[in-house]
């Protein structure tokens, strides 16, 4: 079964006046890459969620963000007073003459004069924010299967493509003989006493130079073993990344010794279905 590596899963909840959004979205990696952002209430708890996603997601480039809005109208910003009467006083000491507001201006800028009240993340507000990230995960997931399937489908035609091309090559074999026999035979119409021994011995090493009777077999083979793994196997990116390898080295054996130019042209249209799978192999989990 094909699972995409790109995603996207987005879950909410509100909690004590407070909107939790958790996205995830992800491309293709060859390993588990996480750019992730989490507000500064919910730091401490940043390792958990990194563990989580690489448990849950195994793959790819992935961003996940955590956003904390408050919904109430409560003012969590506190003025330090005293810190503040104590900048303007100093203030006006080293530079009186000023207006009182151009020394609240600069007191309120200076260190600790603002802070913001924050009660300490508990258990139960934990939980919840964990149940919003493992529902953004399950959306992630689903839209990775369904990805995955469409994929899948592409995948599966490119491999069918392969395997009808390579089914219209033993046609040309051997007229691809016929005609290498006839070209010498011309040639050799030109010179006296020619060896008819030796003609023959010739002939038949090109013709097994020539052979590409393996190449079809092994090629035939790799692009079953292919659909095999895509079928069956889970996280099967990386195998069908080393698959689609060795299914390119059995086209181009077969190009290179196809020396006829049906056979060649077909050679260059099963090149490129290979490079669309292995562009979509690219983005398999």
């Amino acid at each position: 079964m094909v699972l995409s590596m790109t995603g996207f899963g987005r879950a909410e909840g509100v909690f004590e006046g407070k909107k939790l959004t958790v996205d995830i979205k992800s491309l293709n990696s060859k390993t588990f890459d996480l750019n992730i952002k989490v507000p500064l209430r919910y730091k401490e708890k940043e390792f958990d969620v990194r563990k989580l996603l690489n448990d849950k997601l195994l793959r790819g480039k992935v961003d996940c963000y955590i956003n904390c809005e408050n919904l109430e109208d409560s003012n969590d910003v506190n003025i330090n007073k005293e810190i503040v009467k104590s900048y303007i006083a100093q203030l006006s000491d080293i530079s009186p003459g000023a207006e009182a507001v151009e020394y609240l201006q600069m007191a309120v800028r200076m260190p600790e004069a603002i802070s913001n009240k924050t009660t300490d993340l508990n258990d139960e507000e934990w939980r919840f924010l964990l149940k919003i990230i493992n529902e953004a995960i399950s959306k992630f997931l689903e839209f990775r299967t369904t990805e995955g399937a469409i994929l899948q489908t592409e995948l599966g035609k490119n491999i069918k493509n392969i395997e009808l091309k390579l089914s219209e090559v033993p046609p040309y074999e051997e007229e691809r003989i016929v005609a290498i026999r006839e070209r010498y035979q011309n040639v050799l119409k030109e010179f006296e006493n020619v060896d008819e021994t030796r003609f023959y011995q010739e002939m038949a090493y090109y013709t097994e130079k020539l052979d590409i009777s393996e190449e079809k077999v092994r090629l035939a083979q790799h692009l079953k073993y292919y659909n095999d793994v895509m079928n069956t196997e889970d996280f099967n990116g990386k195998k069908l990344g080393f698959i689609s390898q060795e299914i390119g080295r059995e086209i181009n054996t077969l190009g290179s010794k196809a020396n006829h130019t049906a056979i060649q042209k077909l050679v260059v249209e099963m090149k490129d279905d290979l490079e669309k799978i292995k562009e979509q192999t690219l983005n398999v989990l």
